[in-house]
């Protein structure tokens, strides 16, 4: 405490991965998308699946599940380009997602990778996430993750160069594409833009109702907004916007949840 009032933290150590991956990110040529999808019928489905198993289907693992099946058709987003110029195609789509948790009363998320979306069920997703919100102990630190850590900040950031160097080590470490979330941590809509050390990142904002012409008349809809983000120098702007509409099709039509 300061003569002035003032409360003086220390910089958690976390924190310093977190600075170290924003400002990695930001040298990639990101160009974002902002788009509205409808999940009305997603959320009937789901709330219809909670009210006669009991479950809770998590909405992450619908969205990672159609992001999977978007990316199966489109498998040029799901790509690296490495230190010589070559593209690195993969076929099985390893999603990094924002697995949510509480510690000390306070909600947060933290990384896990889902591997194969592409080739999975909704279910057997969010079977995976819910095991790995039980498990997850997000204060723990390895002695070697905190050494690493400590090291000096131009050495910390090398690690995210992995895409780069060894994408295929990065594919085992960290996945092919990212989710994160902003709307899990407040109501209503809107977007984020952020940078992603990652050729796509897709950031799931908020949901809000908003009115929408369906069938010629203008009725109520549960809209939400998704930031599609890609690494230009990978994905052209055609290609990256009929992933976009592909992946808007599926969560619209909420593929994977048919009763």
């Amino acid at each position: 405490m300061t003569d002035q009032g003032d409360r003086i933290e220390p910089f958690p150590l976390r924190r310093l991965a977190t600075a170290d991956y924003m400002r990695a990110a930001a040298r990639r040529s990101n160009v974002h998308g902002l788009i509205e999808v409808d999940v009305t019928e997603a959320r009937r489905r789901i709330e219809a699946i909670e009210a006669e198993t009991g479950e809770s289907l998590s909405f992450t693992a619908f969205l990672v599940f159609c992001l999977g099946q978007a990316l199966g058709e489109h498998p040029h987003v799901n790509a690296y380009r490495d230190w010589r110029g070559r593209v690195h195609v993969y076929e099985d789509v390893d999603v990094n997602v924002l697995v949510e948790t509480t510690v000390d009363g306070e909600r947060m998320g933290i990384p896990h990778v889902v591997r194969k979306a592409n080739k999975r069920s909704v279910q057997s997703i969010h079977e995976e996430i819910r095991a790995a919100q039980a498990s997850r102990d997000p204060t723990d630190l390895s002695r070697w993750g905190e050494v690493a850590l400590r090291l000096p900040g131009f050495l910390r950031r090398l690690v995210w160069r992995l895409p780069q160097w060894f994408p295929r080590r990065w594919k085992d470490v960290a996945g092919t594409v990212a989710v994160t979330s902003v709307g899990m941590f407040g109501a209503g809509g809107g977007w984020a833009v952020s940078p992603t050390n990652y050729t796509l990142q897709l950031t799931v904002g908020g949901i809000s109702e908003k009115p929408r012409a369906v069938d010629g008349e203008v009725v109520t809809r549960e809209l939400l907004d998704l930031t599609v983000t890609f690494d230009h120098d990978v994905v052209d702007g055609a290609p990256a916007a009929r992933f976009a509409q592909r992946l808007g099709e599926l969560i619209d039509d909420a593929s994977g949840l048919e009763p």
